[in-house]
Order: C-alpha cells, then sequence, then structure tokens
C-alpha cells in the first residue's frame, strides 16, 4: 500500500492503504485528531486498490478489499475515495467485529445516558443524531451503537458523520468551523454526501461508554406523531439491524433480549429538525 494511515475509532483501529494519495490525505486531514492503533497493531486492514492495474492511471476506479470484502462490490469513482475509505472501514466492522453487538444505530449521550436511534437509510438518525452533537450532547455515532454483551452497556464508535443531500445545508448552517467538513461528494449511489467530523470532545471521551436509556425509531418527511414500540417489535427490528447477531449466538440472544425489556422504545414521525429535537427533548425529559 503505498499510501497509508492508521487510526483508533472508539474500540477498533484501522490500517487504511490506497494507491492513490488523496483518500490518504482526506482522511488524515478529517482524522487528525484521532489516536494511532495502540501498539501499532490494527485491528483490521482496508485496501483501496485499481479495479486493474492500468485503472490507477486511466478512468481511476477504487475496489475495496481487505481482511473482508465483498466480491461483488461495484467500483467506485476516485473522486469518491473518501467515501470508499469510510465504506471500507464500516464494512470490516461489520463482517468481523465480534466484542460487541452491532447495532445499525446512531446514538448520542449526555449525563452518562445513550440515546439509541435506528432506522433505514433516509430515516433521519444520523442528521439527527449530528444536530444534538451540537446541542450539548456527546456524539458516539451514526453508523454503529456497539452493547457490550457482559454490561449492556453500549460503546461509542464515532467516525465521520455521514450527510446526505438536504442535511448538507442544514448542518453546514450550524457549524460554523468549515475545517470540520469533507468534501462534497456529488453523484453518489444515495446522492450527494459531505462528511462532518466530530466535536473534539465526542472524540477526546470515545472511549467513555455509556448507559442505554432510550431508543427510536425516526420517521423523516411525516407529520408529528409518537408511537410506542413494544419489546417484541423491538427485538424482532432490531435482530434486522445487526450484522453480527447471528454470529454471537446466545451471547447476542441474552444481549438483545436484555436490551429490549429495560430500555423503553418510541417511534418517531417528524417534517423537519426542529420537530424531531422537540420531540427528543420531550421524551429525554420524561425520563427523569
Amino acid at each position: 500500500m503505498k499510501h497509508r494511515i492508521a487510526l483508533t475509532i472508539g474500540p477498533a483501529s484501522f490500517r487504511i492503504g490506497a494507491a492513490w494519495r488523496a483518500p490518504v490525505a482526506r482522511l488524515a486531514a478529517l482524522y487528525h485528531d484521532y489516536p494511532a492503533p495502540p501498539g501499532g497493531i490494527a485491528d483490521f486492514t482496508v485496501r483501496l486498490d485499481p479495479v486493474r492495474p492500468w485503472r490507477r492511471y486511466i478512468r481511476p476506479s477504487i475496489h475495496i478489499t481487505g481482511d473482508h470484502g465483498l466480491a461483488d462490490a461495484a467500483p467506485m469513482a476516485l473522486a469518491h475515495g473518501l467515501l470508499a475509505a469510510e465504506m471500507g472501514m464500516n464494512l470490516q466492522m461489520a463482517l468481523g467485529w465480534r466484542r460487541h453487538l452491532l447495532l445499525h444505530a446512531a446514538c448520542v449521550e449526555k449525563d452518562g445516558r445513550a440515546l439509541l436511534m435506528t432506522g433505514e437509510s433516509g430515516s433521519g438518525k444520523s442528521t439527527l443524531a449530528a444536530m444534538l452533537g451540537e446541542r450539548g450532547w456527546r456524539f458516539m455515532g451514526d453508523e454503529f451503537a456497539l452493547l457490550d454483551p457482559a454490561t449492556g452497556a453500549v460503546h461509542a464508535f464515532p467516525r465521520l458523520i455521514s450527510l446526505k443531500n438536504s442535511a448538507i445545508a442544514a448542518m453546514e448552517a450550524q457549524v460554523a468551523d468549515a475545517a470540520r467538513f469533507g468534501p462534497l461528494l456529488r453523484g453518489t449511489a444515495k446522492g450527494d454526501i459531505r462528511h462532518l467530523r466530530p466535536r473534539a470532545d465526542a472524540i477526546a471521551r470515545m472511549d467513555r461508554p455509556a448507559t442505554p436509556a432510550l431508543l427510536l425509531f425516526p420517521r423523516y418527511g411525516q407529520p408529528v406523531d409518537i408511537r410506542p414500540v413494544d419489546p417484541g417489535e423491538c427485538f424482532m427490528r432490531l435482530t434486522q439491524a445487526s450484522t453480527n447477531y447471528t454470529a454471537l449466538g446466545e451471547a447476542g440472544f441474552d444481549c438483545l433480549s436484555r436490551f429490549v425489556q429495560t430500555i423503553p422504545a418510541q417511534a418517531i414521525d417528524f417534517p423537519d429538525g426542529n420537530s424531531a429535537l422537540a420531540l427528543v427533548d420531550d421524551l429525554w425529559n420524561a425520563l427523569r
């Protein structure tokens, strides 16, 4: 790997290499506050290689490989190299992590208690987590929430926040430090994407777990509504939102069972960010 970088995100560490300088330079700029892997040894390796040797120079095209990969994954344009690196890290976690139960969820923390939000792409969980992270909450991640099977605590995985389409302008209006934003990536499979580095306090405290206190199933673009979600439905939906539930076996079942039986859950609909923030405030204050 001609160009490479190593970094730690929460309990996981990565070594990322590329045939091109640009993706690694962008990672280095946005992840400059993140520590190196302990002892210099990373949990996972991510490689950004050309699809064919000549595609390093002619119509450059990236194939994501590493310790874990998908043979039929579509190649990506070099202009989307930062996104390819982020996808590569997420892929390693999804296919290879076994220390925690992984939930595809955004997570924020306040006063030692965690709010988890899960839903399909476009549900608004990443944007809502990013907005809360600028309003006194600690951002813990927008891709994975890591549940400890032994303690039930949730551990942070605060990688770059992936903002999509209209969420980009919404967060640009709220974050004054332009250096926290990555380049605008146009024309990806999910539209326009721009990455946002979490606040410095979220990075400095990413080794501190929190106690889960509330689970939300957000849905953006609907009139305001709140509906309780019973434990049985939560369990079913969270098994579908976990990439390693089956691999963990009995430990995963026990962990998820305890979670849904002890953590209140609500489905919330909202038409805009301000409505979502108001709903979160009301539900969070009701826990006290």
